[in-house]
């Protein structure tokens, strides 16, 4: 999917809501543990009830990874599922360089064919650049994150910069606002305008909104740009909205309230 695309569900829905889906098998609801799929039949009830208030489906592989062959085909068939016109991210945080780059974007674009795949630069342009390659798809670089160790590289001074400030400038110029996005968390005000002044133009994929602390308006007014610009991405507050029969039920109101909160600022 390219950018104009994703600009255009993002003007139709007026939101610019990324569910995560992060399924955990342990905490499926009861029922559904007597489906062939568990993973699959929890992932295909809440994409039915989400879609209509969501332009980005972003689904971390670790946590099918962990289920060996049958993660992978609940992942397969999960993405099978999501409608085309939705924006599809690899939560996969792949990071290596030379052949090895090129064999996860071709994992990630061809075998699994995501719009995008998130990316760890800290092996340099090695460990991206072959993500650029494919056209229509996104590498998503991670930016600056919120989680508690992020100060022990991201907020160290490098030169007369902190080295996330390099990591993004530098990317940035690897790429382009087509097809490169940045993975920045969602908890600091300042930062997040701090971020916007360094890329004006660039999507950012944020995380941190609902159980880890952020809130949507908080983001949208610091972060937003002319094509809005960022994808919020909530996981737990969404699809563990409930956990019961009517799970899906809490999940779609979940969706719908966040969509709600967005649209005010598109």
């Amino acid at each position: 999917m390219n950018r104009a695309e994703l600009v255009r569900q993002i003007k139709i829905k007026r939101s610019v809501l990324c569910v995560g889906l992060d399924t955990d098998p342990h905490k499926i609801p009861a029922h559904l543990t007597v489906e062939d799929d568990p993973v699959f039949a929890f992932n295909k009830a809440i994409i039915d009830a989400t879609k209509d208030y969501t332009v980005a489906y972003k689904i971390n592989t670790a946590f099918y990874e962990a289920q060996g062959l049958r993660g992978w085909e609940s992942l397969q068939k999960t993405l099978d599922y999501i409608p085309k016109e939705i924006f599809t991210i690899a939560d996969a945080k792949r990071g290596d360089i030379g052949n090895t780059a090129e064999q996860y974007a071709r994992t990630f674009f061809k075998t699994y064919p995501f719009d995008s795949v998130t990316v760890a630069p800290y092996m340099g342009s090695d460990s991206v650049t072959p993500f650029l390659e494919f056209d229509g798809h996104w590498a998503i670089v991670l930016g600056l994150t919120s989680n508690n160790g992020s100060s022990d590289f991201q907020l160290q001074q490098c030169g007369d910069e902190l080295l996330y400030e390099k990591v993004l400038k530098t990317v940035a110029s690897w790429g382009s606002p087509e097809n490169t996005m940045f993975v920045i968390g969602a908890t600091r005000e300042e930062q997040l305008q701090h971020v916007r002044s360094i890329l004006p133009k660039h999507f950012f994929l944020v995380p941190g909104v609902g159980a880890q602390g952020g809130d949507v308006a908080t983001v949208c007014k610091n972060a937003m740009n002319a094509d809005a610009g960022i994808l919020i991405n909530v996981s737990r507050g969404v699809i563990y909205a409930g956990n019961g029969t009517d799970f899906s039920d809490k999940a779609k109101k979940a969706a719908q309230n966040y969509q709600q909160q967005m649209q005010a600022f598109l």
